[in-house]
């Protein structure tokens, strides 16, 4: 089929592409169609496959033309995207070409019509000026491998019966409570029994914590509590409210003692406590590499997206969007539809929710759309040798041998995604060279990890 075509680049990253198919395929495709009529069409009067092609015309006349260029449509868009070496001219996946004008067929002229879709983004990333990157000075000490130990020590801890019955900071609570009015009845529907949560934590959504210390087991007492006007709970802050507690049930955790015995009851691989805390000193020295590395290349793509401005094209983002509504589905265990339900009977919609996501997806698409760039234009790759080195720096960092890490790598998936994040790594440390990296503030190890 003989097709010609002019591309027009339009804003956003859509473009608008102009076919003109020769009137010699317009009419062997009308022929064509008209014969499957012929065929197939059966009018009274006439034996099936009889039918006078003419009579076909006036009956089915409009019918027939529809189908051809619908037709004629299809298979010169499949043979331009199919042939299309530029790929910048290709649609995107999510991005159906739309028709501007349904176009009128005459058989003894060439047929031409006019697409409208979406492509991938075409940047220039040239702007490096004052862009800097710092770079968080954080200290992994016995502090930061104590925490871990604590938080170690209380997920082995055993939960039991506090034998002085009294409520204290720290002990796991059990209670019925119930909302009071003015008069000191019942408020209906408040009621809750069963509720447990670890006394000093934010786990008592009520905050009645300082309150109920002291209590004993099996007590009842009337509590006001009076809450701040800024309080983050819309249904609390400013007022005050009146409760009826009883506690039902006082339980501690009852810590194992720190000690080689504790060491290796964590695993067997370690035989002494100063084992375990060398451990956790390395997988937090591991962390707090990863997070930095990470702080640091947001740093500078969000610097070099402010930069170096371009637009996404529509559909880009709503399939960013539409891919994390179906993430949330799936985290709820629920379907899209379903959780468009649930989220409606909160007070919210989902066209709210994507608005609010909107603004950090797209910050993430040009991100994304600039480090791929980059990739191509650097022609950065890496080298089975800078794979095994990857290989050993994961297994030093892991404490495992390398052949342990390569037997991980044997799923494909998992190879790719190491050769992309290697990838990735060279082109970061290229373009740290071209801007400024200096130390950041010294902050807390749990303070790295709070945005």
């Amino acid at each position: 089929m003989k097709v010609t075509k002019e591309i027009e680049k339009l804003e956003k990253s859509s473009v608008k592409l102009t076919v003109t198919v020769a009137k010699k395929d317009v009419a062997e495709n009308y022929n064509e169609t008209l014969k499957q009529y012929v065929k197939h069409v059966q009018i009274p009067g006439f034996r099936k496959g009889h039918v006078p092609a003419a009579t076909l015309e006036r009956k089915y006349g409009e019918q027939i033309k529809a189908e051809t260029i619908g037709e004629l449509i299809n298979k010169s868009l499949d043979e331009i995207f199919q042939n299309e070496k530029e790929l910048d001219n290709r649609p995107l996946p999510y991005s159906q070409p739309v028709l501007q004008e349904t176009p009128a067929i005459d058989v003894t002229k060439d047929l031409k019509f006019t697409v409208v879709y979406d492509v991938f983004p075409k940047i220039e990333v040239k702007n490096f000026d004052g862009i800097e990157v710092k770079e968080p000075q954080v200290e992994i000490g016995d502090e930061e491998v104590n925490e871990e130990l604590k938080g170690l020590q209380e997920r082995n801890a055993v939960v039991i019966d506090k034998k002085d019955n009294t409520v204290a900071k720290d002990d796991i609570v059990t209670i019925n409570i119930v909302e009071k009015d003015d008069a000191g009845n019942d408020i209906a529907d408040t009621k809750r029994d069963g509720f447990t949560f670890t006394v000093g934590t934010a786990e008592n959504v009520y905050k009645i914590d300082d309150e109920i210390i002291g209590m004993k087991k099996d007590e009842t007492k009337e509590i006001s509590k009076s809450y701040a006007a800024d309080d983050k709970d819309s249904e609390l802050a400013g007022k005050t409210k009146k409760y009826s507690v009883t506690v039902t049930t006082i339980k501690f955790r009852d810590l194992p003692k720190l000690d080689d015995d504790f060491a290796q009851d964590v695993s067997d691989k370690f035989k002494t406590l100063d084992e375990l805390k060398a451990d956790i000193k390395r997988q937090l020295n591991n962390a707090k590499e990863r997070k930095i590395n990470e702080t640091k290349a947001n740093s500078l793509l969000e610097q070099l997206v402010e930069k170096n401005a371009f637009d996404i094209p529509e559909s880009m983002l709503n399939a960013e969007l539409d891919g994390r509504w179906r993430m949330m589905a799936r985290q709820f265990q629920t379907t899209p539809a379903e959780l468009e339900k649930l989220v409606k009977s909160s007070g919210q919609s989902k066209e709210d929710m994507l608005k609010q996501w909107a603004a950090e997806a797209e910050k993430m698409l040009k991100s994304r759309i600039i480090v791929d760039t980059l990739l191509k234009e650097k022609n950065i790759d890496v080298t089975p040798e800078e794979i095994d080195a990857e290989y050993a720096k994961i297994a030093e960092q892991n404490a495992i041998t390398i052949d342990e890490v390569k037997k991980h790598y044997e799923d494909a998936r998992a190879k790719e995604y190491l050769v992309d994040n290697t990838k990735e790594q060279k082109l970061y440390d290229e373009l740290y060279k071209q801007v400024k990296v200096s130390k950041g503030d010294k902050v807390k190890f749990a303070e790295l990890f709070k945005n």
